[in-house]
């Protein structure tokens, strides 16, 4: 789902940061940033509305202001009427500029906040842009759980009872780290990236049926836990089905689609006596090879069939 974000909350969680001073006051704060760019209003300034940006912030500095100062009042009000007219949940002017009643009174009038912010207009941008990016990137829910193995986030799925937690908890016992247990918030950053977080009420709480409700960081300390992780790769457990065919050498890769990124996916049987924990060392392992270009299972490949090649080459020579 696409999310948004009240200009409210967003006073709330960034004014001390972002050194915001309301300059509009009586002007409802309950419009939505649903767009994480923030930009100037660029020709929009000149008249110019055809290819605005509508629902993104605004930002006025020093160059945007100056400029207003050199048309005349009533033409700078014009233009001002022409931007704030389009959808603009906030303003925000840069450098602790002096800000024009002309200015505040045509905001006002379209019921859009305006801000002013001590930050440098490059320093505003550098605070604010990620923190847009993370609270409005795309998000889903997957029951599931994540934990970092020698760096590689595994998001582990399957159906309810299969035991991911279980080999969530074996893999902190071996010193890896525990992201998020049952339900895993992930959301997409940029085009092809995606990052695994736990619920806030939930914190780092573990599930094990027959002991009951266990707190991972009191019980391992806070090395044994972390707040979020990019997925890398999914482990999806199911039960030994004696009827299919598994994967045995590696060269069949399968994957899985989650918010229009494609992710790697490992389907672990589980029978009696399985080391789970160490197997999904071996997938982080393996994984960490191909990022440095280790391909084992195409490496393997390739060279049983050179030795095939040299064996059918000799036989053709000795007959």
């Amino acid at each position: 789902m696409t999310s948004s974000i009240v200009v409210q909350d967003l006073l709330a969680a960034r004014e001390v940061v972002l050194e915001l001073e309301l300059l509009t006051a009586g002007v409802p704060l309950d419009a939505r940033i649903g767009n994480p760019d923030v930009s100037s209003p660029g020709l929009a300034l000149a008249g110019y509305t055809e290819r605005f940006p509508d629902g993104r912030a605004l930002v006025f500095g020093e160059t945007e202001m100056s400029y207003l100062g050199t048309l005349d009042p009533q033409e700078a009000e014009a233009r001002l009427n022409g931007v704030f007219a389009r959808d603009v949940p906030a303003v925000f002017v840069t450098r602790g500029l002096d800000v024009p009643a002309s200015f505040l009174a045509a905001a006002t009038r379209a019921s859009v906040p305006v801000f002013r912010t001590g930050l440098d207009t490059g320093d505003f941008y550098r605070v604010l842009k990620p923190y847009l990016e993370d609270v409005l990137a795309p998000t889903t829910t997957v029951h599931g759980s994540l934990a970092d193995v020698y760096g590689i986030g595994l998001l582990f799925t399957g159906p309810s009872g299969i035991g991911k937690s279980e080999c969530v908890l074996g893999l902190v016992a071996r010193g890896h780290r525990l992201v998020a247990d049952d339900v895993v918030l992930v959301s997409r950053r940029g085009n092809d990236v995606l990052m695994g977080r736990g619920h806030e009420l939930q914190g780092f709480h573990m599930e094990i049926r027959g002991v009951g409700i266990i707190d991972v960081a009191s019980m391992f300390g806070t090395r044994a836990t972390r707040q979020r992780k990019r997925v890398e790769i999914i482990v999806d457990l199911e039960t030994w089905d004696d009827s299919r065919e598994y994967e045995r050498t590696g060269l069949e890769r399968e994957a899985t689609e989650i918010l229009g990124v494609e992710i790697p996916r490992v389907t672990i049987p589980l029978n009696p006596g399985k080391n789970l924990a160490a197997i999904s060392e071996v997938v982080a392992m393996n994984q960490l090879l191909a990022y440095s270009g280790v391909d084992v299972p195409t490496r393997f490949d390739d060279g049983l069939r050179r030795a095939l090649n040299r064996r059918d080459s000799l036989i053709e020579d000795y007959e």
